[in-house]
């Protein structure tokens, strides 16, 4: 169980850090079409998506669905390895 709690970790960990790499993109003007950065978005939309409809849309030029995200992906992860090293 215990290597299936390092495999749920890293998963988690590499989630983490492409959704924080396409919060550091946002800042900066960039090709979206580039296959990498495509890969990024492909990546993290499906996870992004469900809190853009969840949270309201203000007149603030921040998208705070990744943060949520990130802060759900945080709670999930460490249900899931304490579920997991029980």
């Amino acid at each position: 169980m215990l290597q299936a709690a390092q495999v749920v970790s890293l998963f988690f960990e590499i989630l983490t850090w492409l959704i924080i790499a396409r919060i550091l993109l946002s800042w900066v003007p960039h090709n979206p079409n580039s296959p990498v950065l495509r890969l990024l978005y492909e990546g993290t939309e499906p996870i992004l998506a469900p809190f853009r409809r969840l949270i309201p849309k203000t007149g603030l030029p921040f998208d705070f669905s990744p943060l949520i995200a990130l802060l759900v992906l945080r709670i999930l992860r460490e249900a899931i390895i304490s579920m997991l090293l029980r």
